[in-house]
């Protein structure tokens, strides 16, 4: 079996799936986009299967040496799970680790839950946009001890801030730590340029990149 990810694959399991959507939608940037990515659509046990196969290919795939894989709640949970399990049928046995979005004052305590993460953590998320999303995930680790070595997204929008720096490049260079993600926007974009039906999507995101991306 081949541990790389089908780029053209994994786009149509999005668009599927219905993860990644096509239309007018507003983010919370204030930005007007004609696409809009939600993994919270993935609700079936198959989906599921699928989505953490692809994470885990990714990661062996790029050779990431990594103890703990981390899933900010709530997203990142179902991910890091299903990730782990799909790791461990592929032979390579990896913890996982979550956190609460309030402390714990009772019981066990703290705000994480899962696995020691004072080793080596990879963040696994669902979409790299502005960054700041996964610049809080570090803080979090860091604070409890956690060797940070990257973070693994589905989809990296490729946006760029006022400075014209894209966040794969922000967090790079602020934090030393590596992001990689299954697939870009332009592989997106390549997938719809191919289907006739959906060139029209092609075309009105690379006007929206244009402007925002790089």
């Amino acid at each position: 079996m081949s541990n790389k990810v089908p780029r053209d694959g994994f786009v149509e399991f999005l668009i599927e799936s219905e993860v990644l959507l096509f239309g007018d939608f507003e983010l919370n940037s204030g930005r007007k986009s004609p696409y809009f990515f939600n993994l919270g659509n993935i609700n079936s046990g198959e989906a599921l299967r699928s989505l953490g196969e692809a994470y885990a290919r990714t990661i062996i795939e790029s050779d990431i040496r990594v103890d703990v894989l981390f899933g900010p709640a709530y997203k990142g949970i179902p991910i890091a799970v299903s990730t782990s399990m799909a790791l461990g049928m592929m032979g390579s046995d990896v913890s996982f680790a979550f956190n609460r979005k309030e402390a714990k004052n009772h019981g066990e305590g703290g705000n994480i839950v899962g696995a020691d993460i004072r080793r080596k953590v990879l963040i696994l998320d669902d979409v790299l946009t502005s960054g700041k999303a996964l610049k809080e995930s570090i803080g979090i680790l860091k604070s409890n001890g956690a060797d940070v070595v990257g973070a693994l997204v589905a989809l990296n929008r490729d946006e760029i801030d006022e400075n014209k720096q894209t966040a794969r490049q922000l967090l790079e260079e602020t934090e030393g730590i590596n992001i990689i993600s299954i697939c870009s926007i332009k592989d997106v974009v390549n997938y719809l340029e191919k289907d006739p039906e959906r060139r029209r999507f092609a075309e009105k995101i690379r006007d929206y990149q244009s402007v925002y991306c790089s």
